[in-house]
């Protein structure tokens, strides 16, 4: 385990290894960690980067400053209301049964080690769903959390769905996603999106990723590959479907609608669908 690392991805992503322990933090703190095209790649490179990083034992994912992640960046929707491309042809896969921005969550996943994603601030929309993609979530009691995506009118499109199936209960999901409200770090644990609650949840994140560290790398890593093989049932088919509604989604009237709706902080006015 004496292998150390500090390095930055595409200026949004840094990872520090020391003691066979990742620090990876999201570093876009005056954008409170939004997910634009860079930090998506960012993502991607990091978690692809630690997938090769000899001496690895475990993950800390976490967010500088005052929140995990806002979710996505504010010019994204602005683009999508614009008629603008936005993140290329979701409907491609790029990576296995997943496009680009879903592997972003979903390789903390299939890291060979442990990921414990350490929330404090807030963790909106594709931020949530970034924390999803971690093995354990450390939450803050007062952070916000949400299943924001309906808000735009969108859906969770980066493995959400199939990530938030295996933590609640299906009425429960279907009310978050549905209602786009905000819920606490207390309720989070309660719902079963939060493993735990901690005051300081990077500073427990650590605590547990050097415990963890410190146990056999090889049953560690052999019990996150019989965990992972038990979650991953119908993945494909369920990611290829939030493509697919999310492609209908994007840069139709209701969803423009809520974009100009959101911010411009006024009722929004949706059409109704045809019967």
């Amino acid at each position: 385990m004496a292998a150390e690392l500090s390095q930055t991805f595409n200026e949004r992503v840094h990872v520090a290894l020391a003691d066979g322990v990742a620090d990876v933090r999201l570093a876009r703190p005056d954008k409170l960690n939004a997910l634009d095209a860079g930090m998506f790649d960012a993502l991607v490179a990091a978690g692809e980067a630690l997938t090769r990083q000899p001496g690895l034992r475990a993950v800390v994912l976490s967010g500088e400053g005052k929140g995990f992640c806002a979710g996505l960046d504010m010019s994204l929707f602005q683009s999508m209301a614009s008629g603008g491309g936005v993140l290329g042809d979701l409907k491609a896969r790029s990576h296995g049964p997943a496009n680009h921005a879903q592997h972003a969550v979903l390789v903390w996943r299939s890291l060979p080690v442990p990921v414990i994603a350490a929330v404090h601030g807030v963790a909106l929309g594709g931020g949530l769903q970034i924390a999803l993609g971690a093995d354990l979530r450390y939450v803050a009691p007062d952070a916000r959390l949400s299943v924001l995506e309906v808000k735009w009118g969108l859906v969770p499109d980066m493995a959400g769905m199939a990530l938030m199936r295996q933590l609640a209960r299906a009425d429960v999901v279907r009310e978050l996603t549905l209602t786009g409200r905000i819920f606490s770090g207390t309720e989070a644990l309660a719902l079963g999106f939060a493993t735990a609650v901690h005051d300081d949840p990077h500073a427990a994140a650590l605590a547990t990723a050097r415990e963890i560290a410190g146990r056999s790398p090889d049953a560690v890593r052999a019990a996150k590959r019989l965990l992972n093989l038990s979650d991953d049932a119908g993945l494909a088919a369920v990611l290829q479907a939030e493509s697919d509604e999310q492609s209908a989604l994007i840069g139709s009237a209701n969803q423009i609608e809520a974009v100009l709706a959101g911010v411009a902080k006024r009722p929004a006015d949706f059409r109704d669908p045809p019967v």
